[in-house]
């Protein structure tokens, strides 16, 4: 057997006979689109004379994110009326979605900020916001399922169990999910959403110390405390280079964000000192 007839084989296997045919449809078009909208972009920033220009009608510029929400729209819908023996025509419109939520995401931060933030700092929400979709959506596809859906799963209408397994099954549920909400306030977004799929990450996370910048530490550390200072020394000694690595991957694929835009209006970053103080 060649190896694209054992590719094919183990497509049909883990793709198509378990129904994920339009999530991986899904999968693609919104890593295409992501792409090729932002060599669009970039283009347009460099001011390319042969290629695309800003759509604008008069004064006005219209962001593709309007065009992914009309997509969206139309996948959504389309996915509601096709039947499910259908799976191709499902399968183009999960497609259609896939392209629509890639245009959307890719603005995510005009729509958090309501405001053109595109190429500023907040402007990198966009990609943070891109980058948790694919990471997600690709769990999903491997058939990686988040531990509370796996449970209410087991819980499913056909499924004959006592009242203390649904007790103990609705508390797992509602622990991972208090861990996780505890995970993200205290400014860990990645582990939260990681921890969704493996829960001793949450575990972990939501008792270690929270981020200096996040709710968590807003309401319960106070600034020149000692769990203040050692959170501060850990952003700067473990999370700062790490979010140097992911900003560089970030901008290596969608380009770099011009910070000088961003102080004009703001002012420029000042230094926090060990009370937190500027």
């Amino acid at each position: 057997m060649t190896s694209g007839a054992k590719v094919e084989g183990l497509f049909t296997e883990r793709v198509v006979q378990n129904g994920r045919l339009p999530l991986f449809c899904f999968f693609v078009a919104f890593i295409v689109t992501f792409v090729v909208v932002r060599i669009n972009v970039r283009l347009i920033r460099a001011k390319v004379r042969w290629w695309f220009k800003n759509v604008e009608v008069g004064d006005l510029h219209i962001h593709h994110v309007v065009f992914g929400v009309v997509l969206m729209l139309i996948g959504g819908v389309a996915g509601f009326c096709i039947p499910d023996a259908y799976t191709g025509w499902y399968a183009l419109a999960a497609s259609v979605f896939g392209m629509g939520a890639a245009l959307v995401l890719d603005e995510f931060a005009l729509i958090l900020h309501l405001r053109d933030v595109y190429w500023m700092e907040e402007g990198r929400a966009s990609v943070d916001a891109v980058f948790i979709a694919v990471a997600i959506t690709g769990l999903m596809l491997v058939g990686v399922r988040p531990v509370w859906l796996s449970d209410v799963h087991d819980l499913r209408p056909d499924s004959t169990v006592s009242i203390g397994v649904f007790l103990v099954v609705l508390a797992n549920v509602l622990a991972n999910l208090a861990l996780a909400i505890v995970t993200l306030f205290k400014g860990k977004i990645w582990t939260g959403l990681l921890g969704l799929f493996l829960p001793v990450v949450l575990v972990f996370s939501a008792f270690r110390l929270a981020r200096p910048g996040s709710p968590w530490a807003r309401w319960r550390y106070r600034p020149g405390t000692r769990k203040f200072r050692r959170a501060l020394r850990r952003e700067q000694r473990i999370r700062r280079p790490l979010i140097r690595a992911k900003i560089w991957v970030q901008e290596f694929i969608a380009g770099r964000h011009d910070l000088i835009a961003h102080e004009r209006t703001t002012g420029p970053r000042r230094r926090l000192d060990r009370r937190g103080r500027p």
